[in-house]
């Protein structure tokens, strides 16, 4: 005689229906994920997508000291060498439609002129020598604004050809750097676990306190009502200031011990952010206050700087050589 089957019991049905539910949420993370091969060992670093739909995305080969440029709809990738000693960090596209990249191995802000791929380098001054690049952000009069992680910021106006340089009020740490819609730039500081408002004009750093003390605020982003968002590597939170209140508001990420390395808002005010710890890449809501994640699928990704289109997060998972797409 068959024995019946064994009843589950209401637990253990619960359970299961979870279960189910987080292998479905994560076959729709997977499902909504595009992976692009680019050169292999060249330690994709920062992306930056052209605002076009369906235009080139751009990253920055780190270890073999090239722009690297991807058409997404047929996968076709190209490379533009960009000099002796090239090691370029991150890189944005600017009000001109051009990639633009803090070399740090050249110690220089270069452009990549988008249609004949000619290289034009600015370098820093000898005062400035070993300022460790690593971000930039345009003003509203067409000026580059830059960090170096060295304890270094600066200005380029590349209309002019004209560079200045200044101090970080607190030595080493400038790294993430962002312009609001009104104009006004911060930067962050990884080193120093600050934030800190720029004087367009004379240069001069206000430092602004976040309330988690070094918390290692690496990567910041403006909102479309001028909120500055900011990635905490150490302690794995997002935080966000509002300039108009001088309001803070932190939220911790998912997960045991997070790492959120990059931040970056789309143009729905949603908050991406890379997560080393959990191998993902994390949207937040900041309406709902609720948190997805979408993990990649490969080992060791390491996501750093994010950025995007209308309804396209990217990111350059520097450990794989790849890049990924979120729709």
């Amino acid at each position: 005689m068959i024995a019946p089957p064994t009843r589950l019991t209401h637990f253990a049905m619960v359970a299961a229906v979870a279960l189910l539910s987080a292998v479905a949420s994560a076959d729709r993370a997977f499902a909504q994920a595009t992976y692009f091969d680019v050169v292999r060992g060249s330690g994709p670093h920062d992306v930056a997508a052209s605002p076009a739909p369906g235009g080139p995305v751009y990253y920055t080969g780190q270890r073999n000291g090239t722009l690297g440029i991807v058409d997404p709809g047929t996968g076709k990738v190209e490379e533009v060498p960009l000099g002796q000693r090239s090691a370029p960090h991150g890189v944005i596209v600017g009000p001109d439609n051009a990639p633009w990249i803090t070399d740090s191995g050249m110690n220089a802000i270069v452009r990549v002129d988008p249609a004949t791929r000619e290289v034009k380098a600015w370098r820093l001054p000898d005062e400035a020598r070993g300022a460790n690049l690593n971000t930039a952000t345009f003003d509203k009069k067409g000026r580059v604004w830059f960090t170096g992680q060295s304890g270094w910021y600066g200005r380029l106006d590349p209309a002019r050809s004209e560079m200045k340089m200044w101090r970080s009020p607190r030595g080493n740490g400038p790294y993430g750097i962002t312009t609001t819609p009104s104009g006004d730039v911060y930067y962050v500081s990884l080193a120093g676990s600050h934030l800190a408002r720029v004087d367009l004009e004379t240069g001069e750093a206000t430092v602004i306190e976040p309330p988690t003390a070094r918390q290692g605020a690496r990567r910041a982003w403006s909102d479309s009502k001028g909120r500055i968002w900011i990635s905490y590597w150490n302690t794995g939170h997002v935080g966000m200031y509002d300039p108009a209140t001088k309001a803070w508001k932190e939220w911790k990420l998912p997960g045991d011990r997070p790492q959120a390395y990059s931040v970056w808002v789309d143009d729905r005010d949603q908050v991406w952010l890379a997560e080393w710890s959990s191998n993902a890449i994390v949207r937040f809501d900041p309406v709902t206050e609720k948190f997805t994640s979408y993990p990649s699928n490969r080992d060791g990704a390491r996501v750093r700087q994010m950025l995007g289109r209308g309804g396209e997060a990217w990111g350059a998972e520097s450990g794989t050589d790849r890049l990924v797409r979120i729709k």
